[in-house]
């Protein structure tokens, strides 16, 4: 029987103006919509980019009149979501809580009110089954992966085999979002995946925590063949034309030597529109970085997140030495291929002083663009079962804190500091290496101690920059929306894209 299917998607992260343009386009969400089209079921989506009035949701629930409300959540989501699932309820509709907040925590989301399934892991399967067996409840309560409250108490499956082969699956349902006004398309970008998992333990990351729930953990990390991903790109340019560069949230795209070199000299050869994708630093190679070069890529993004090796190995399990990162970068800079750090301040075990460190190295390498953020404390990775274990993280943590782990030797405020003026000391040090040493020795270490001191108005400091960066951030977000053409040839011009586009005008001309 044909089964009419919410999704519900809050999504935060990408939209604080609160406008009408959509946050993130869902992969996982597209992938799980095609599986249910396919089986012949009516599939929706609520896409919210801002919370939303109990009346208005009502409304929305009265006018779909779906059998299954689904909900897809990350762990600062949830909050939000807990509200939601309780005026379902009270409709009267099923509901369902997946993502990686529910696969890592299922007996605390299976325990919330107005829950009445939880599904762990991959959902495309599951939830096809879900549906199938909807008027059958003996059938329905032994679906693998689906956990389930009963009258007679919690219904624990275990978990259905991951897919193996990616190319088994529908293309993603693209049509169900919004997509010509995402942030990303208003910028001719289209957000795109070729893969699924990932194969190291950073102890942060949840990738090592969700590769757990599945019998089969070292083969969790799979890429679509190289022919099926150059087809499911070449489908987005066909259906949205106005596409103009792909930007790869894989969590690694150089993560399988054979498949990326294979995928990589295809795409230059069907494709080559420009791209950013994420790589993983000790698998590169010059010849990698040539290839990517050549193939379109215009900005890689990768994880330093520590600039203390010791941090990094005993704490992160990412075992690179400070010298295969700074050769990577002479690499990128080499071929002209723009950078973008993620770093992390606040980690379980760290101080001031080797935050510093990550201000340094970053100095040294010169990325094209950094991220910082203050460690979050994702439950149940290995990181923050450490940082329970030292006192840092009691049980009941707030979640909507700034800063979640609170530790002696690396106050709030410090941390908020490190943050905010990451990339201002950046800067500076940079600067100060560019000097004679007998100059910028003595710079380098005042720069040091200014970051360092204690004595200092952290607070306004903060708030200062604070407002400064709303400011900007508003001011980006308005051009975006405003005047998109704009945005795009100064993000091109950022990152060295014009520059290649008449380089390869005139080569193609000889």
């Amino acid at each position: 029987m044909k089964r009419k299917v919410l999704i519900v998607y809050p999504d935060f992260v990408e939209n604080k103006a609160g406008t009408k343009l959509k946050g993130s386009y869902s992969e996982g969400i597209a992938s799980i919509s095609a599986v249910l089209k396919q089986g012949g079921h009516d599939v929706s989506l609520l896409h919210m980019n801002g919370k939303i009035p109990k009346e208005e949701y009502v409304k929305e629930l009265r006018e779909q009149k779906p059998d299954v409300v689904a909900f897809s959540t990350w762990t600062s989501a949830y909050k939000i979501v807990k509200e939601l699932l309780v005026w379902t309820k009270e409709e009267g509709i099923f509901t369902l809580v997946g993502g990686y907040h529910a696969t890592l925590c299922p007996e605390e989301v299976i325990a919330d009110p107005g829950v009445d399934c939880v599904c762990i892991g991959e959902g495309e399967y599951p939830f096809l089954d879900l549906c199938e067996r909807f008027d059958d409840k003996e059938a329905l309560y032994q679906t693998e992966s689906l956990w389930f409250n009963t009258d007679g108490g919690t219904v624990k499956n275990p978990v259905r085999p991951f897919i193996e082969d990616l190319d088994t699956l529908p293309p993603p349902d693209m049509g169900l979002f919004d997509f010509d006004n995402f942030l990303s398309s208003r910028i001719k970008t289209a957000i795109v995946m070729v893969s699924r998992g990932c194969i190291f333990g950073c102890t942060y990351c949840a990738n090592s925590q969700l590769r757990k729930v599945y019998p089969r953990a070292n083969h969790y990390a799979r890429f679509k063949s190289p022919q099926r991903a150059v087809e499911y790109l070449q489908s987005i340019l066909d259906r949205y034309p106005y596409i103009g560069y792909f930007n790869f949230m894989d969590s690694i795209l150089n993560m399988h030597k054979e498949w990326f070199e294979e995928f990589i000299v295809l795409y230059a050869e069907k494709l080559k529109i420009p791209f950013s994708c994420r790589l993983r630093l000790d698998l590169l190679n010059e010849d990698i970085v040539k290839k990517l070069k050549e193939a379109g890529c215009y900005l890689v993004d990768v994880g330093i997140e520590s600039g203390d090796a010791d941090m990094r190995k005993d704490w992160l399990h990412r075992p690179m030495g400070d010298e295969v990162i700074e050769q990577s970068f002479s690499y990128f800079r080499k071929y002209k291929i723009s950078t973008l750090t993620f770093n992390i301040v606040g980690l379980p075990h760290e101080d001031i002083r080797k935050s510093l460190k990550t201000v340094k190295l970053n100095a040294r390498i010169k990325p094209t663009k950094m991220v910082v953020s203050i460690f979050y404390p994702f439950p149940h990775t290995k990181l923050t079962d450490m940082a329970k274990e030292a006192g840092f993280l009691p049980e009941d943590a707030d979640y909507n804190s700034e800063v979640v782990c609170k530790q002696p030797q690396y106050k709030d405020k410090q941390i908020r500091f490190a943050q905010h003026y990451f990339k201002i000391f950046v800067r500076l040090f940079k600067f100060s290496y560019m000097l004679p040493k007998f100059l910028g020795k003595p710079l380098e270490k005042f720069f040091g101690w200014c970051f360092c001191t204690r004595a200092k108005p952290h607070r306004f400091l903060v708030a200062l920059h604070s407002g400064c960066i709303k400011m900007l951030h508003g001011a980006k977000r308005l051009l975006m929306k405003l005047s998109p053409k704009t945005y795009v040839k100064l993000r091109d011009k950022s990152v060295n894209l014009k520059t290649d586009k008449k380089e390869d005008k005139k080569a193609g001309g000889n």
